[in-house]
């Protein structure tokens, strides 16, 4: 119903940062092809989160960062546009005109780190010894062990959905009657558990974010504390 004659392009998540929910991307995207609208997908939180292939999507153009799933260093990024759409895409510095339709136009940024470019590789070869299907439900038993203790504890809500098709890692709660930036403040304070708070127009919460390397008993003691606080409150200063 938003879309109008002037709608030229769609900018949509695939997964909010936020709480962690994953988004309908292929639906949008057939959509707007339909009414020949293009589609970009900011992949920056799915990409090595959880598994999906590029034609799953069906979008014109997808970015994402690669150090926070594929655990790549900090500045690397891949840059996915549909064939065709090559040509029309300027790129910001310029390439050689041979390179018109080329998707390495895109890289030419100047002098930059190689031994950046280098680590992609590894990172890689890393995501694929753990296998991304086995990441994902690593990922994915990680959250819902923590969310699933929670959600018992009265007091204690959430902003994200338990549905597998609608979340994987990330997870958002709230504790009924405690600041998120106090409740974050604390647990960093006290406990050396980080955490971020998260104090948005629509909701607050804090998110939660365990990896591949979180342990059980981190978990635990996370849980404990939360059940602490939703029971008695934070300390007083």
């Amino acid at each position: 119903q938003a879309m109008t004659p002037r709608t030229k392009l769609i900018l949509i998540s695939h997964m909010i940062n936020l709480t962690g929910q994953i988004t309908p991307v292929r639906k949008v995207c057939e959509m707007a092809r339909a009414r020949g609208v293009e589609t970009i997908v900011d992949g920056a939180h799915s990409f090595a989160q959880f598994d999906f292939k590029r034609d799953d999507l069906g979008c014109d153009y997808f970015g994402t960062s690669l150090h926070k799933w594929l655990y790549a260093p900090k500045g690397t990024g891949l840059l996915y546009v549909r064939k065709e759409k090559i040509p029309k895409v300027w790129a910001l510095m310029a390439s050689e005109d041979k390179n018109r339709a080329d998707i390495r136009k895109f890289e030419e940024i100047g002098t930059h780190s190689a031994a950046m470019r280098l680590a992609i590789g590894e990172a890689i070869l890393f995501h694929h010894a753990i296998g991304a299907k086995r990441k994902e439900e690593r990922l994915r038993y990680l959250s819902r062990y923590w969310m699933n203790r929670l959600r018992e504890v009265p007091k204690v809500g959430f902003n994200t959905s338990f549905d597998p098709a609608q979340s994987c890692a990330i997870g958002n709660f709230k504790v009924e009657g405690v600041d998120p930036r106090e409740l974050g403040s604390y647990l960093m304070a006290k406990h050396k558990i980080f955490t971020t708070p998260i104090v948005h127009e629509e909701f607050t919460g804090i998110r939660i974010t365990p990896n591949v390397y979180t342990t059980l008993w981190e978990l635990d003691r996370f849980c404990s504390v939360v059940e602490d606080v939703a029971k008695k409150g934070l300390p007083k200063a």
